[in-house]
């Protein structure tokens, strides 16, 4: 049986390699080994014309929707908070396509941090845009625990507390349109959405997640195993 292939999107930057110096679209080796691991074929997806967003999601099975930059708080219509980083423009417009091309055609999603907190935006959610103590220091994956709500998809993937990987400093504020928090921090901070009732006020697919850790970096695949069986079944 064929394995599905998951388009996971990528960091527009600059980057040295051998004699280069240039800009590259990048990806963390973790994301796609994670893909590979679940049973996935990975392809990376650099940003580029939003306007053809969704004849790329009609080439891919799931799409995963990476870590990164802060989300720019126009986006949802917020002033930035000194301590939000820098707008990754270009990345914004791509990634909010991908998504939308993703949730109308109903190819199985999964966004990942930055790209949880685009999903809720790009159903009219907001975001806080500073939260202490997710950080455990510049640089450095940290752990937390995560408690699923009982009855939605994420628990039906882990329905017991996990320890998960976290690095991130913003957060889901009000949730967007159609979605439903899945799982919580022990301060409170949503760490996981979902589609609540799909079709109840948007056409969108059975599965659509959004996780505010990064599984990349860690070694339990049952969240990205969802996301490929899904896949695989959309697929057939």
């Amino acid at each position: 049986m064929t394995k599905p292939l998951i388009g996971v999107t990528t960091y527009l930057d600059r980057a040295r390699w051998g004699v280069w110096d240039m800009a590259a679209a990048l990806l963390p080796a973790p994301y796609p080994r994670l893909v590979q691991a679940s049973g996935g074929l990975a392809a990376m997806l650099p940003p580029g014309d939003p306007a053809t967003a969704a004849e790329v999601v009609a080439r891919l099975d799931g799409l995963v929707v990476a870590g990164g930059a802060d989300v720019e708080p126009v986006r949802y219509g917020a002033a930035p908070d000194p301590r939000t980083g820098p707008p990754a423009r270009a990345r914004d417009a791509w990634e909010l396509a991908l998504i939308e091309a993703a949730l109308a055609s109903g190819t199985p999603l999964l966004g990942i941090c930055r790209g949880m907190q685009l999903l809720n935006v790009a159903l009219g959610g907001t975001l806080i845009q500073h939260l202490d103590g997710h950080v455990e220091a510049v640089g450095v994956i940290g752990r937390h625990a995560v408690k699923p709500v009982p009855g939605t998809l994420y628990a039906s993937l882990t329905p017991e507390l996990a320890e998960v990987p976290t690095y991130h400093h913003q957060a889901v504020d009000r949730l967007g349109r159609g979605l439903v928090a899945s799982a919580y921090a022990e301060d409170g901070t949503v760490e996981a959405v979902e589609l609540g009732q799909p079709g109840q006020d948007l056409a969108g697919p059975a599965w659509a997640l959004g996780v505010q850790w990064h599984p990349e970096m860690g070694e339990d695949l049952r969240v990205m195993e969802g996301l490929v069986r899904a896949a695989g079944a959309a697929r057939r």
